[in-house]
């Protein structure tokens, strides 16, 4: 009798609970859409999120920081933020119920707990809205498009104005870019809307024109004719690496700064969180978002530089296969890369070793680099054979990279997992670029071994985007 009575009473909490989540993600989303102020937890994006899922988060943050965070503690601070005038902001909500489980009174009140430690976000300046137009459309872009317009929120900060292709644009070009827009194999179904508009050459996403333009050269294009202004233009077509190929995108009026979805030469290669302060965008037009594997690797490397030194070390990155290889065996200017994708490991190079110098001077000559390219079509992971300049323990080693994913400066660029089987498919639609597997980490006197996990093309992509709002001056208060 008393088992059945403990399961009716957990069939009643499990109730509760979700009432309080569903009540949680309601707030979130009010927030989101009519204030401007994004919750995440632990950096995990919140909005338009199903029960379930914020769940699981609140599970993972409570391991993380070993705190009994529960979602009746979201919600009341979510409560507590809601009733506060605040300005757009972008606020962790796991870090708020981390701090207030930290103090000595577990039942001290939520809403002067919140409104002391968002005191300084009064004091947040004022952002003007940006324009941004993508060059290019292929999977990169493609994922800016849609991460720029379902985070666009009340549009104070990035608003995509237009897309650059090559070719004809008619009725069954658009309906193919929406459709390819919409339905995604990787990341799965676009949670917005897509129409296609062929009068005006435009498509419709979520029912804000975007336009598309047709141009052979970034000089022939006149962004005011469509009145975008002060663009940022974000080059993912992989035509343009140096400084004066880029240069031509400020030819066109309408169009003020420029960011390369690649490495580039001549120009900053910028890895978001590590050396970003040092270019300023008020005397840089031109910026690099260096690669996805730089970005992947870089945030980890510079915890481990500046905690122990980094002697020498050895990368290789196990990568998933990309467009530039061949479906079928068939003619490449690459004799490895002219095999089957899906169905080989195929060894390739990589710059990823050398490029990391761009970010981290200190690394310069002290990293060898290769990569195999394996048959998964996103989901990718590195693995840095390290010596250090001193000797650490597992347990040390992951002590400081939970710390930095904790707090400071890296907070949005590595994930610390606690999972105990992660694969490459778990960490598809992961933000950070960086997910750094604890359980995987070895030690043996100064010589560490640190698997490090990234989605190739989600992560990336939103690395490229707070690259952007850095550039566009459009970062708001955020709260990590």
């Amino acid at each position: 009798m008393s088992t059945i009575t403990n399961y009716e009473s957990e069939v009643v909490g499990q109730a509760q609970v979700r009432r309080a989540t569903v009540e949680f993600i309601n707030i979130v989303n009010d927030l989101w859409y009519d204030k401007s102020i994004e919750l995440v937890l632990f950096r995990n994006p919140l909005v338009d999120k199903r029960a379930s899922e914020v769940l699981n988060l609140i599970d993972y943050a409570r391991e993380f920081v070993a705190k009994p965070i529960s979602i009746n503690d979201a919600l009341e601070i979510a409560k507590a933020i809601q009733s506060i005038d605040l300005p757009a902001s972008k606020l962790d909500i796991g870090k708020l119920a981390y701090e207030y489980h930290l103090q000595d009174d577990d039942n001290a009140d939520k809403l002067a707990f919140v409104q002391n430690q968002l005191k300084d976000a009064t004091q947040a300046e004022n952002i003007q809205p940006k324009d941004v137009v993508l060059y290019g459309f292929g999977r990169i872009g493609r994922l800016l498009a849609r991460e720029l317009m379902s985070k666009m929120g009340k549009g104070s900060q990035l608003r995509l104005r237009a897309v650059v292709t090559r070719g004809e644009i008619n009725e069954a070009v658009l309906e193919k870019r929406a459709s390819l827009l919409s339905i995604d194999s990787v990341h799965g179904d676009f949670l917005g809307t897509v129409q296609v508009d062929v009068d005006n050459n435009a498509l419709i996403i979520n029912g804000t024109t975007v336009y598309m333009i047709s141009a052979g050269k970034p000089e022939d294009i006149d962004y005011t004719k469509y009145g975008i202004n002060d663009a940022l233009i974000i080059d993912n077509t992989g035509a343009f690496k140096d400084k004066e190929a880029l240069s031509r995108h400020l030819v066109p009026k309408g169009a003020s700064k420029v960011l390369l979805t690649a490495p580039g030469k001549g120009i900053p290669n910028i890895v978001h969180g590590v050396n970003h302060a040092e270019n300023n965008p008020d005397n840089i037009d031109i910026f690099s978002a260096a690669s996805c594997t730089t970005n992947a690797i870089t945030p980890v490397l510079k915890v481990l530089e500046d905690n122990f030194g980094i002697k020498k070390g050895h990368l290789e990155t196990i990568h998933a296969y990309t467009n530039d290889q061949n479906l079928v065996d068939n003619m490449h200017k690459k004799y490895r890369r002219g095999r089957a994708a899906a169905l080989n490991m195929v060894i390739t190079e990589t710059g990823a070793g050398k490029a990391v110098a761009k970010a981290l001077p200190a690394l310069e000559g002290k990293l060898t680099s290769s990569a195999i390219r394996v048959p998964v079509p996103n989901g990718s992971l590195a693995i840095l054979n390290l010596q250090l300049n001193s000797s650490t323990t597992v347990e040390a080693v992951n002590a400081i990279m939970k710390q930095y994913a904790l707090e400071g400066d890296l907070v949005e660029q590595i994930q610390y997992s606690l999972n105990n089987e992660l694969v490459s498919s778990d960490i598809v639609g992961t933000t950070a670029p960086s997910i750094f597997d604890s359980k995987a980490t070895i030690a043996d006197g100064n010589t560490i071994v640190i698997y490090v996990w990234y989605d190739n093309e989600y992560g990336y992509s939103h690395q490229v985007m707070r690259l952007a709002k850095h550039i566009a001056k459009v970062r708001r208060y955020t709260y990590y």
